[in-house]
């Protein structure tokens, strides 16, 4: 099949007409597959429009042409469906789950929730996928009959699993929980809804994991290029990216350096969704999956990176994280970011009343008990954009970092 060309619908894709429903049963749309309903919820959920105003790497002021979660989450998702369309997935859901992966994300991106999950360490901690389940099943309040989004079982899978199993079969868990445990909004939901944490998710939801580590690879050399952090001639000290720049360098050799990393970045992405279909090829051959059920209980995850090409990839993360995440001047924001949430928690806790009404317990605050009180006022920073978290800030301290 020539690269463009939409594969046909795969026996191993998710069937929206075969889905496991919702859990509060609605009556079917006219005019759209369960799955397309599901993506449209997301876009028009108040935590989406919020991500335009969430941190990615640079506070949004720092300048209007870097990625915000916003920018960031639309991206995942262009790469996401030239995947699915490669391998004859379903696109909505594949879709779906690529706008919905960082709802659940705090303001000022990782140092954000660096600062949540250190102020919720006694109540549980703070994990994204975990909140991103929680704002799709009870914060969004859009919705007569529920509160949340309703989604599909599908999908509710493929936020919660899209980066694998969280136990194993007998309960226990697994991966990067083994230590402490399934967060507690995951491990309360499936209390009453099973998503099934032991096996793997469908395609679709590995299609957006893969798309976001794309995603994150490329924009983030073009953003640190911007940024003026370190120079195109210095991804050369990896194999794939001084490749790339040569060839770039024999087509166009009076290329300027902004079209250079232009040019870099659409190189890698292009790179990168290829060897990820030629890979997922090559093990879905060898596993022959006749179903979704054999997706999710096949002993490992089939839309991966050759070993080869996850070593190129693992080697752009390691240079990006020494020359861009810990740049002094990305740490020296950070840290102020993580204190103004550090500020805003303990400031909550301490006098509730300077929570908006709509956040504090109906019954007083005697009505819940310490861990209620500290997961609602996380539950209420994690919602904030950068620049409410900011502004919030302002009213109640008389000092507030420019985070510049």
């Amino acid at each position: 099949m020539s690269v463009g060309m939409a594969a046909p619908r795969s026996v191993y894709a998710c069937d929206p007409e075969r889905s496991r429903g919702r859990l509060l049963a609605e009556p079917p749309s006219k005019t759209r597959s369960p799955f397309r309903r599901d993506c449209d919820r997301v876009i028009h959920s108040t935590a989406f429009r919020r991500l335009k105003y969430k941190t990615q790497v640079f506070v949004f002021h720092e300048g209007d042409h870097y990625r915000t979660r916003l920018t960031h989450t639309l991206e995942v998702a262009q790469i996401a469906r030239a995947l699915a369309r490669q391998l004859g997935l379903d696109e909505d859901l594949t879709e779906t789950l690529a706008l919905a992966h960082d709802l659940g994300h705090p303001p000022f991106g990782h140092a954000g929730e660096r600062a949540l999950d250190s102020c919720l360490q006694a109540h549980g901690g703070f994990d994204h996928n975990a909140q991103t389940l929680r704002v799709v099943t009870l914060l969004e309040h859009r919705y007569p009959g529920f509160d949340g989004l309703n989604l599909t079982w599908e999908s509710l899978e493929g936020i919660v699993k899209h980066n694998g199993p969280l136990t194993e079969r007998n309960g226990a868990a697994a991966g990067r929980y083994r230590g402490h445990g399934i967060p507690a909004g995951i491990s309360e939901y499936v209390g009453t809804h099973d998503l099934e944490l032991w096996s793997f998710a469908s395609l679709e939801a590995q299609v957006a994991a893969i798309a976001d580590d794309i995603a994150y690879d490329a924009h983030d050399i073009d953003d640190g290029l911007r940024a003026g952090l370190f120079r195109v001639d210095d991804l050369k000290v990896m194999p794939l990216t001084e490749e790339m720049i040569g060839e770039i360098a024999r087509h166009y050799p009076e290329l300027d350096d902004d079209r250079r990393g232009a040019e870099l970045v659409r190189e890698l992405i292009s790179y990168l969704i290829g060897a990820v279909v030629s890979e997922t090829r090559r093990r879905l051959d060898l596993a022959r999956p006749e179903s979704v059920d054999d997706v999710r209980n096949h002993r490992e995850v089939l839309i991966a990176f050759s070993a080869d090409v996850a070593q190129a990839e693992a080697d752009i993360k390691s240079f990006l994280k020494l020359r861009m995440y810990r740049h002094p001047r990305v740490m020296r924001v950070m840290g102020e970011a993580e204190q103004i949430l550090f500020d805003l928690f303990a400031r909550y806790q301490r006098r509730p009343g300077d929570l908006p009404a709509e956040w504090l317990p109906p019954d007083g605050p005697d009505s819940e008990t310490e861990t209620d009180r500290a997961r609602r006022i996380g539950n209420f920073i994690a919602g904030m954009t950068d620049r409410f978290a900011l502004t919030e800030h302002q009213r109640l301290f008389d000092s507030t970092p420019d985070l510049r």
